[in-house]
């Protein structure tokens, strides 16, 4: 335990997902002997985080403005909406180059556990996003854990009565490169149900 502002500071950044005791102490440490100027650019940074990013009104993503830039570009296809869990979920799509369709940020994922039902994500902006756009093909995009899976097939469920409305979800399997003996069951198993034809 350290003195006053240096352990709140320590406790502070242990808050910050993905950061233990051990990073926490690191990083202050690290702040306490950068130079003023670096300290002050942080703070700033986060300030304008914080008073300056809001969530895109169609999508839900981070933006500057009441639209992202996704949703604001006419060269998407508004027709192919890719459903994610979070904003960080957009990046990693985007980071493929393939996806050309707009998104849907839920802003998490069903965990009855936790607290976390439907009417807790972005569900219902989804339903009503489906019912004024013209969209012909929801891609859902959750993630391969207990959550992402529950919130597909809720999704799929939910939506599977649309007229005219094709949902599909991402694939999943043995990524590229790697080794069938070091594959675990499930993820073998996804890959042999997944399968195509070639």
């Amino acid at each position: 335990m350290y003195e006053g502002p240096v352990q709140d500071l320590i406790d502070e950044l242990g808050r910050l997902p993905g950061i233990g005791p051990k990073g926490a102490q690191r990083i202050a440490f690290h702040l306490l002997s950068a130079e003023p100027a670096d300290v002050t650019r942080l703070q700033d940074a986060l300030q304008r985080v914080k008073e300056g990013v809001i969530f895109c009104e169609v999508c839900g993503n981070v933006s500057e403005q009441t639209r992202c830039r996704i949703c604001q570009d006419a060269r998407r296809d508004p027709r192919l909406v890719c459903v994610v869990e979070e904003p960080k979920d957009v990046l990693a799509v985007e980071r493929t180059r393939e996806f050309r369709g707009r998104y849907h940020v839920l802003g998490g994922a069903l965990d009855p556990l936790s607290g976390v039902g439907p009417d807790q994500l972005r569900i219902r902006d989804l339903v009503n996003r489906i019912g004024t756009d013209e969209v012909s093909e929801i891609i859902i995009a959750t993630d391969p854990n207990t959550e992402g899976e529950a919130t597909a097939t809720y999704l799929v469920r939910l939506l599977q009565d649309f007229p005219g409305l094709s949902v599909t979800r991402l694939a999943s399997g043995l990524p590229m490169g790697g080794d069938l003996e070091f594959a675990d069951e499930l993820t073998l198993g996804r890959a042999l149900s997944g399968r195509r034809s070639v």
